[in-house]
């Protein structure tokens, strides 16, 4: 299985050393910048499909969250607030002021965070295939827990990196999240399972459930966050054909987010930046460029985010 970073044209690597935590960050393209965050199980590989028409017209910038792709794999940290401050240090490094930001599922409530914590850096925000803060425990959301059956199984210490090393990924992610369709090949679905099976990587991956368990569902269900207003402009972009996060877990936004949409798409599962690439990189470059931030050390930003 390959160990190497893999090559994808235009792109180039680099490592940022953050105060507790080395992150790997591909780049392509010059122009503003825009910063794609991957999250589990897969890397900044994901966005193989975006990278290049975005880098026509921007600096792509794809750094690897904290325990995934090619970053470092620490023993803690993998509790939601971290690593939103994990991306916080990387664009306080790169001297990035305000970004237009694209969550993914782990990454998209992580950017949902970052909306939270520091609402004056984003400017407008895309949530793929993610859960928002601002769930109740609900009728229709109570009838869904079952689908994340998996998370006591991954979380579960010792338990739960045993299996992701030994195959949770290729037998049961690949089916699951029905990853087939979209359209990984043999190598990609090899570049996504030779990070997450190395040992500490398994470990990080069960941390990052365990903490979904222990803190962060929590705090969402017993309302944390409803104390709190979303400012951001934000557009949740969600394909219907996910079989873990289902509509009941979408709504109920509407109290504690000023400018908040949601856009439902048809033919499309979990992994829809892959399925549908076009259709997210029309969303990113029509939705997010609206609104331009106040001039900064380099001008206007889109920040990418993905996870599982």
């Amino acid at each position: 299985m390959p160990r190497a970073l893999p090559q994808l044209a235009g792109v180039e690597h680099r490592f940022v050393d953050l105060p507790d935590l080395r992150m790997h960050v591909a780049e392509a393209g010059q122009g503003d910048p825009v910063v794609l965050l991957q999250g589990w199980p897969q890397n900044w590989w994901e966005w193989r499909r975006l990278i290049g028409p975005l880098a026509e017209h921007h600096h792509v910038i794809c750094p690897d969250l904290r325990g995934s792709g090619w970053s470092d794999a620490p023993p803690d940290g993998y509790e939601k607030e971290t690593m939103a401050d994990d991306v916080l240090q990387l664009l306080d490094s790169l001297q990035l002021d305000r970004v237009r930001l694209i969550g993914h599922d782990v990454g998209g409530f992580v950017g949902f965070l970052i909306c939270l914590k520091a609402p004056e850096r984003v400017v407008r925000y895309l949530a793929l295939n993610t859960g928002h803060p601002f769930v109740r425990p609900t009728p229709a959301v109570l009838a869904t827990l079952w689908r994340f059956w998996y998370w006591p199984l991954l979380g579960a210490p010792l338990v739960g990196p045993w299996l992701i090393r030994h195959g949770a990924f290729r037998r049961f992610v690949r089916r699951w999240f029905t990853a087939e369709r979209a359209g990984w090949s043999p190598a990609d679905a090899a570049l996504f399972a030779d990070r997450v099976e190395e040992p500490a990587r398994s470990i990080a991956s069960s941390k990052i459930y365990r903490s979904y368990l222990l803190t962060e569902s929590p705090q969402v269900l017993f309302g944390r966050y409803r104390s709190q207003r979303l400012t951001v402009p934000t557009l949740m972009l969600h394909g219907l054909e996910d079989r873990i996060l289902r509509e009941g877990f979408l709504g109920g936004y509407q109290p504690f987010a000023e400018n908040m949409g949601l856009e439902l798409v048809q033919g499309a599962g979990h992994f829809i930046a892959e399925e549908q690439p076009q259709l997210v990189l029309d969303r990113a470059l029509r939705r997010l460029t609206k609104a331009q931030p106040p001039s900064g050390r380099s001008g206007p930003w889109l920040v990418l985010l993905c996870a599982v």
